[in-house]
């Protein structure tokens, strides 16, 4: 009898993910409105979402070696999306700038807690040879509810416009789904390998040299590719600065989640089929042409034809680099493995975005999204003509 390759569990987890994305998402195009609102400044806010970053990308390396080392992955999954699940309503009950901090932190710890405890069962429930597919259906899901959020927070806002913060407690019925759906799973518990204290906050960064060099070699090109690649707030921007309403600019960011949901599952295929290295490397230069792109065109029909293009790129990439880390690396360190790189890529997401911040302001939107586009290039270039060692 030929063996599932969507299981129970990837169901399970990946219905969590969604059901936390609506609740996200909810909140992500109001999220500056709502801030200026209660009198947070610009620089305020920047503050404010840096510090969360930081404390997400910080937290998903120890968490990650933390699973590894207890043999659990369940309960870091439960606590991580509770705190995220919690924080909603936690920043409507109080206005005031620490409170909010603190909400905004409780939220990122809760994504660096759950992360590679998250990763690391979804490898489990997987072959080599379906890895990119399960990588990719939790993707497809996950990007629905990034979807169906955003478009839920218009509709409200349409017939209650301003009322924020009831909006930020209504995000909290989808995140209490999640966090319901995950005492379904079953786990499936490995003997610990070292004891809690022997773990400093940092020690996941020793990963590094104990990796083997097919891991070295992958991560210095993700990592690479990551410090070009900045916030998607930018490419939002470009619209913003060609005209289109806030309504319209969300209008196609749920459009770009929509195609990033529906073919997050067939790319996933193709990358089993084919290999990942090619369908990764495909979807660095679909990056590298929007980004050039997206400075000189002003018609929303281009616009559309470039978040179509973007999403091919995100689900050539996102799913596929941890499906293929997951391959690589020792089953025991899985979510170490994911974890190490997930950290780093948030802080150097961080790195980008202010460089192109940098750009964008001091010459013009043009050299910024360009010189992402053609250091992108370079790196896709990098993983064309490096010989990795193994078959990926």
């Amino acid at each position: 009898m030929k063996k599932r390759i969507i299981t129970k569990t990837i169901l399970l987890i990946s219905l969590v993910s969604l059901f936390t994305d609506v609740a996200s998402e909810m909140l992500y195009p109001v999220m500056p409105i709502f801030l200026k609102s209660i009198g947070f400044s610009v620089l305020l806010i920047g503050i404010l979402e840096g510090i969360a970053e930081a404390t997400a990308g910080l937290s998903k390396g120890y968490f990650g070696k933390l699973s590894d080392a207890k043999g659990r992955r369940l309960p870091f999954v439960q606590w991580g999306y509770l705190l995220s699940a919690i924080s909603k309503p936690m920043m409507a009950i109080f206005v005031f700038p620490v409170w909010i901090f603190f909400a905004r932190t409780i939220d990122r710890l809760g994504k660096g807690i759950r992360t590679g405890a998250r990763d690391a069962i979804l490898s489990d429930e997987s072959t080599k040879e379906n890895k990119a597919k399960v990588f990719g259906f939790h993707r497809s899901l996950d990007t629905i509810g990034a979807a169906i959020g955003p478009l839920a927070a218009l509709i409200f806002l349409y017939f209650y416009p301003g009322c924020y913060r009831l909006l930020f407690i209504i995000a909290f019925i989808p995140g209490l789904i999640a966090i319901s759906i995950t005492f379904l799973i079953k786990e499936k518990i490995n003997p610990p390998k070292l004891k809690v204290n022997q773990l400093g906050f940092f020690s996941f960064i020793n990963y590094w040299k104990k990796s083997n060099r097919l891991y070295k070699q992958l991560i210095i090109g993700l990592l690479a590719f990551t410090l070009f690649n900045s916030s998607d707030v930018f490419l939002l921007l470009a619209l913003k600065n060609n005209g289109l309403s806030d309504t319209a600019m969300i209008a196609v960011y749920i459009f770009y989640n929509l195609v990033y949901a529906l073919i997050s599952f067939p790319i996933g295929i193709v990358a089993d089929k084919i290999g990942m290295k090619k369908v990764l490397i495909a979807g660095l230069f679909v990056f590298s042409i929007v980004y050039i792109s997206f400075g000189f065109v002003d018609n929303i029909w281009v616009f559309l034809i470039l978040f179509t293009l973007y999403a091919v790129y995100a689900a050539s990439t996102e799913g596929i680099s941890k499906a293929w880390i997951s391959n690589i690396c020792a089953k025991e360190d899985t979510a170490t493995a994911i974890g190490f790189y997930t950290s780093f890529a948030s802080l150097f997401t961080l790195f980008a975005s202010s460089i192109t911040g940098f750009l964008w302001f001091t010459f013009n939107p043009i050299v910024a999204l360009v010189c992402s586009g053609i250091g992108v290039f370079f790196v896709a270039v990098y993983f064309a003509f490096y010989k990795f060692k193994k078959l990926v």
